[in-house]
């Protein structure tokens, strides 16, 4: 038999042929053919010395694969070339896994939605096979909506969207709901473009809360703001809607970029502030009803949907820093006056106080100046007392005008809260709500041409003044509470208070004088003991006053009073 020779090129190429057939298979994936089933196992020749055995299970995972026969081919993954048996351990379902991986790669870096089919619940959501690579669903990731019965959407192939892939831990995370609100917002966009700004259309309320309502516009949520739905107040929407009411809406804004919608039913009605200063002219009176109470006033609803405000300070002409809650409540009928109209702020301002007469008008009718009245002392304070009049009103009695013998301090003393007192109406200032009264204006110490006697009985100084008498002094110290003057031709001085620099009290400020200056006042107090002497330029110019009137007054003379106490004056200085 002749002896075949083998070159040495063909010795090297079957050499090689040889390594490239015996490539290490394992870790990849390879084509094979089902040469038997036994039982519940497919022998699988993938071209090895073996076989290897597969379970028919895995071909049949989820319903993805039909049912396979001999001579079929299938791809299987290569655990291991040959175990303790001799046989190659194979894998259909790693196979199905590293070719899905491949491919989900691809579709997750084109933002590509996949499908799976979700068919196992675990902690936190659920499983779901996309072909063969196992993916995580989070619970949250499941709906738009929170969904109580998941079973309808089991072993169902759907649509994902991948959030998340790690191969390296063999992590994907999918969503579900991300393919449903991509879906919802073509079709909100789509039901967007079909609607205008003022167009009236029906719609159903969806949900309620504390600020307004969600309605449906077939496909599409408006909101309702509370404010909206009527122009009268709404505390809270349930007063006019309920939960699937059909409820006819205008379209007010309409947000193209975030599809939001505002709605209002209110712009449907006729708006009442039309013509709001024609129907509420300023000081007319009308009867409301009292809607909310806050610490700065009370709101007031003349009509449905026409609010004023009473502010506390137009709540009552005594009770002063008085919660508005004290005064009236919710619900309440009350009479109100209109104090101030503005259309473009939507503001009306109302007093409930000018419905009643004003005290201190009231008061000054009943009581002119000079009157006398009687009254209990409310409050002491170191300005003076407080007396309680008629008509719920408070008069002052300052500390110059108690005692013409002592000063205001000591005489102060001699009063507690609760007395009974009589004083005379000095002033009553009826736009500063304020009433001047006095004590010591009773007695004759303010028309004569001297004081009462003091206790000694004496009523001359030792340098011969004598109480009542006009002195001349001269400014040595101006300060907050007065000035302090030394009397002409005399050691003495004399501090004149602040109260006591002028009958006027917009003068009664110590500023006006300067030191060196000389002043003109009368003796209204001496102290023989202490040797202390006490001046008022104030008692100077009522006495001077009323000296006028009587010396010049006379009826038919045609003088007004200005004019009397000027030749009065200027008499007194040529002297």
């Amino acid at each position: 038999m002749a002896q075949q020779t083998v070159s040495k090129e063909d010795f090297e190429s079957l050499l090689m042929d040889s390594f490239i057939d015996n490539e290490p298979l394992e870790g990849a994936v390879v084509k094979g053919t089902v040469v038997a089933i036994e039982k519940d196992l497919a022998i699988i020749d993938v071209g090895l010395k073996t076989e290897g055995r597969i379970a028919l299970k895995e071909f049949g995972q989820a319903g993805r694969d039909g049912t396979i026969k001999v001579g079929s081919i299938v791809e299987v993954y290569v655990d291991r070339v040959e175990n303790s048996l001799g046989e190659a351990v194979l894998s259909r379902e790693k196979a199905r896994r590293e070719e899905s991986w491949v491919k989900l790669e691809v579709m997750y870096n084109n933002n590509e939605r996949v499908e799976g089919v979700i068919f196992n619940q675990v902690k936190g959501g659920f499983t779901v096979d996309l072909e063969g690579a196992i993916a995580f669903l989070p619970r949250s990731q499941v709906d738009i909506r929170p969904i109580r019965d998941i079973a309808p959407l089991m072993n169902v192939p759907q649509p994902f969207q991948i959030l998340k892939m790690d191969k390296r831990r063999g992590n994907i995370v999918v969503s579900r709901r991300a393919i449903l609100e991509e879906s919802r917002a073509e079709q909100r966009s789509e039901i967007v473009q079909q609607l205008e700004e003022g167009q009236v259309v029906d719609g159903v309320v969806k949900n309620i809360t504390d600020y307004g309502a969600f309605v449906d516009l077939g496909g599409i949520d408006g909101l309702l703001h509370v404010t909206d739905i009527a122009w009268r107040r709404v505390n809270h929407p349930t007063e006019v809607l309920t939960i699937g009411e059909t409820i006819k809406v205008q379209i007010v804004r309409i947000n193209h970029e975030s599809h939001r919608i505002s709605l209002g039913m209110k712009q449907l009605q006729a708006d009442p502030w039309d013509g709001i200063e024609a129907k509420y002219p300023i000081n007319s009176k009308f009867t409301g009803r009292v809607t909310n109470i806050t610490d700065y006033g009370a709101f007031v609803e003349l009509e449905p949907g026409i609010e004023g405000l009473i502010h506390v300070s137009e709540m009552s002409w005594t009770k002063k820093n008085v919660h508005p809650g004290k005064i009236v409540s919710t619900s309440q009928e009350v009479e109100v006056v209109v104090l101030e109209v503005d259309p473009d702020k939507r503001r009306i301002s109302l007093g409930l106080k000018q419905t009643l007469a004003n005290p201190w008008e009231s008061f000054a009718e009943k009581f002119p100046v000079g009157s006398t009245i009687e009254g209990e002392v409310k409050n002491k304070t170191e300005f003076g007392l407080f007396i309680g009049l008629d008509g719920d009103v408070d008069g002052m009695v300052h500390l110059s005008d108690l005692d013409w013998q002592k000063s205001g301090e000591i005489a102060l003393e001699d009063y507690n809260r609760g007395d009974m007192v009589t004083a005379k109406v000095l002033d009553v200032d009826v736009e500063k709500e304020r009433i001047s009264l006095g004590i010591k204006q009773l007695s004759t110490g303010e028309n004569s041409s001297s004081a009462p006697a003091s206790a000694s009985g004496d009523t001359s100084t030792d340098g011969g003044i004598r109480k009542g008498s006009v002195v001349t002094g001269t400014v040595t110290e101006v300060n907050e509470g007065g000035i302090e003057v030394r009397i002409a031709d005399s050691e003495m001085t004399a501090f004149i208070r602040r109260a006591d620099l002028s009958r006027d009290r917009n003068d009664q400020r110590p500023e006006r004088f300067s030191k060196g200056e000389k002043v003109d006042a009368r003796v209204v107090q001496y102290d023989r003991k202490t040797q202390r002497i006490s001046l008022s330029i104030k008692a100077l110019e009522i006495a001077e006053e009323k000296e006028a009137v009587a010396n010049y007054g006379s009826s038919d003379s045609g003088a007004s009073l200005g004019d009397i106490l000027g030749a009065a004056l200027k008499d007194r200085d040529q002297k």
